[in-house]
């Protein structure tokens, strides 16, 4: 493995100031970053990320590759949160079982966004096409997780509407927002984007560094959770990544020529939801426990992806 990437990627500020986060928590600060800015800064990250992919979207000629990785991401988003399902049903319950397997159908648009600060400091290119690519895998995976949770609870009585479901996951604040921003960029001309570039390009990685500061400390405080909920979460919390990111790193190689492109679509398969899939799952999955799928997501996968996980799948395409 190239230790050029993996060295860069760990020294970047962004990813330090998570760890600074990490070690906050074990110190036992009073750090934390305030509620209300830390919702600001997310969607502030969502806004940039799909503006200036709408903007990438407009320069670019629609091509049989950027269909396909359309296809492709959203077969991802049916398939993973169903194997995965029934992997996880082998230790836990029905409702746990879908909750988790929605989000690691799901995408993580903070580890999306973190992988796009990575390419940019590694001067690899990529295309804006990818934000649509991640917008479009966010509510399938919700859908079919709900659905594996209605078919398969024998006891569950009064069953969850499924256009509720349907209707709050097409129109979860984070998708809004990043459709949104990325037809707005896409229909924004070039003088235009021009003006305001200082807002949507050139404080993006402050906010971004703050922002991981932020989820250092919540992955901090989620951690010891997790860890007393015994091997099996925690294994599948890295294991799953590893191999939906390897083989997708694998796969893409068919229809996928640039190197960005391809480790977005891995790092897409590999990473999980702490913020849709959630908010969709206090309303149809209310018996699920929180206190597995949120850390699972947030203070395993996401570490391990933003760490090790670039710079693995990296080497994969490099080598395919």
């Amino acid at each position: 493995m190239d230790l050029h990437y993996l060295v860069d990627n760990l020294t970047n500020p962004a990813l330090l100031f998570f760890f600074l986060g990490l070690i906050a928590v074990n110190l036992k600060s009073d750090l934390k970053i305030p509620e209300n800015s830390s919702k600001f800064i997310s969607l502030y990250l969502l806004l940039a990320i799909g503006f200036k992919g709408g903007q990438e979207l407009a320069h670019s000629i629609i091509t049989s590759e950027i269909i396909w990785s359309l296809l492709f991401g959203v077969f991802l988003a049916f398939l993973v949160p169903i194997y995965t399902y029934f992997i996880l049903r082998l230790k836990l319950s029905v409702e746990n079982a879908g909750a988790i397997a929605a989000a690691y159908g799901s995408v993580s648009a903070v580890t999306f966004v973190t992988t796009i600060s990575f390419l940019e400091m590694s001067n690899i290119p990529f295309g804006g096409h990818m934000v649509a690519v991640m917008a479009l895998m966010e509510a399938p995976s919700i859908i079919i997780g709900v659905l594996l949770i209605s078919i398969y609870n024998k006891e569950k009585k009064k069953k969850t509407s499924f256009k509720s479901v349907i209707h709050h996951s097409l129109t979860n604040g984070s998708v809004v927002l990043i459709i949104g921003s990325l037809f707005v960029g896409y229909f924004t001309n070039d003088a235009q984007a021009a003006g305001i570039k200082p807002f949507t390009t050139d404080i993006f990685k402050g906010f971004l560094a703050v922002f991981l500061l932020d989820m250092g400390i919540t992955s901090g405080q989620k951690l010891k959770a997790l860890i007393k909920k015994g091997w099996f979460t925690l294994s599948f919390a890295i294991i799953i990544p590893i191999i939906n990111g390897c083989l997708v790193a694998v796969i893409s190689s068919y229809f996928m020529e640039e190197v960005g492109n391809r480790l977005l679509m891995s790092i897409l398969a590999a990473s999980a939801s702490y913020i849709a899939v959630p908010a969709a799952m206090k309303l149809a999955a209310p018996k699920a426990n929180p206190g597995l799928y949120i850390p699972m997501a947030l203070a395993i996968t996401f570490p391990f992806n933003i760490t090790l996980g670039m710079p693995l799948y990296l080497y994969i395409i490099g080598v395919c």
